[in-house]
């Protein structure tokens, strides 16, 4: 028995509960609690009972759906950032994501759901900050014209403080940011066109109550997922494993993307120590090759940090027939972006991961396209 992913059979309820055995028909199913897949599940006899199925429960449902709806209306496309192994990127490709598409003109909505290890405000520059509650809901942190944060960080009195949370708690949170968040409060920006999703590492509470929400709106918005990953295998162990659960969720994934794909950064800012003293010898290397070989201080040095595994990041999208977006080199520069919370491809265009990230956004923007509105000359519209 699988207590945490359920594949639910075609045309069935699938807001079936966290805990729900494999293959659970669904609570408001004619079947519940008395299916085969019913047995031994926890919520056996709350289903038999009809408690999910009252006219009460359908009630609370409907209206849950209606807040959800109402509060994503004006979002075109909706991308889950997932990785089933921690430290692999995923927040760093996500908070990128979120301001290069912003540096490209798209109005985006950057939420973090990633409750005990909130990592967007730090990454988008705007840590420190808190939201502010009105009569349409909370209102995001807005880190540039273009793109707004929201984060358990903001609602925190200490951003340090633990967040020791049980699942039910973290999914009324998640409800809470999905259906109380006005990602455009003034009406200024005319909608969002990405809503981003950082979520934590795994398939827990939050990629299922997050995933069950979503696709209450019973449409398109849900473009699907990107997937972040490492070439080792130990990472791609638990990728797969969220490759399954994009599977049975039904969640589309738009491209595996392999981070930390070598090491890449120029010449001329390595460090260079004595293989036998470790005493600092950088300065001293740089000047003899700028005496005697100053090409080599615009070469790029790379190296194989974490050695791919088997046909690697690429082999696996092939073996799950999903798109692969491409690798990232681990760039010094791309860190600092995250650090200081600023757009990596802008403020630096010639790093070494700068055009590998942009062919990343491209096949996003590619994969969910959205259409800039088009403006009407004013000297047409003038009038006498």
């Amino acid at each position: 028995m699988n207590s945490q992913i359920k594949e639910v059979p075609q045309g069935e309820d699938t807001a079936v509960p966290e805990d729900a055995n494999d293959g659970c028909v669904g609570p408001t199913s004619e079947s519940a609690g008395a299916a085969s897949a019913c047995d031994g599940c926890p919520n056996q006899t709350a289903c038999a009972s009809g408690a999910f199925s009252s006219p009460e429960a359908k009630e609370q449902k409907k209206a849950e759906e209606a807040a959800i709806s109402s509060a994503l209306e004006n979002v075109a496309h909706i991308v889950l950032v997932l990785s089933g192994k921690g430290g692999v990127g995923k927040s760093t490709v996500a908070a990128q994501l979120a301001h290069t598409l912003s540096h490209r003109g798209y109005t985006v909505g950057l939420l973090d759901v990633d409750i005990c290890g909130p990592s967007a405000p730090r990454m988008c520059g705007v840590s420190g900050m808190t939201v502010h509650k009105s009569a349409s809901g909370w209102s995001p942190v807005v880190a540039n014209p273009n793109l707004s944060v929201m984060s358990i960080s903001f609602l925190l009195q200490d951003e340090n403080a633990a967040v020791v949370w049980r699942g039910p708690r973290k999914n009324g949170l998640i409800k809470q940011f999905l259906t109380e968040t006005d990602w455009d409060p003034d009406g200024a920006a005319g909608g969002i066109d990405y809503l981003l999703i950082d979520t934590p590492p795994g398939t827990s509470d939050e990629h299922i109550s997050t995933v069950q929400f979503i696709q209450q709106l019973g449409d398109d918005r849900m473009g699907g997922a990107v997937v972040v990953t490492t070439p080792e295998e130990v990472s791609m162990a638990d990728v797969r494993k969220e490759l399954n659960f994009c599977s049975k969720t039904k969640v589309k994934v738009l491209g595996i993307v392999e981070n930390m794909s070598g090491l890449q950064m120029p010449v001329s800012q390595l460090q260079f120590r004595d293989p036998h003293t470790q005493e600092e010898r950088t300065q001293q290397v740089l000047q003899t090759l700028k005496e005697k070989c100053p090409e080599v201080l615009d070469m790029v040095a790379m190296a194989d940090v974490f050695p791919s595994f088997g046909s690697g990041p690429k082999g696996m999208a092939d073996a799950f027939s999903v798109p692969y977006w491409g690798a990232l080199p681990l760039d010094p520069n791309l860190l600092k972006s995250c650090e200081q919370g600023v757009c990596f491809v802008e403020t630096h265009p010639t790093s070494p991961a700068t055009s590998q990230f942009n062919a990343i956004v491209d096949k996003l923007v590619q994969a969910l396209p959205v259409e800039f509105p088009v403006e009407e000359d004013e000297d047409v519209n003038m009038t006498g």
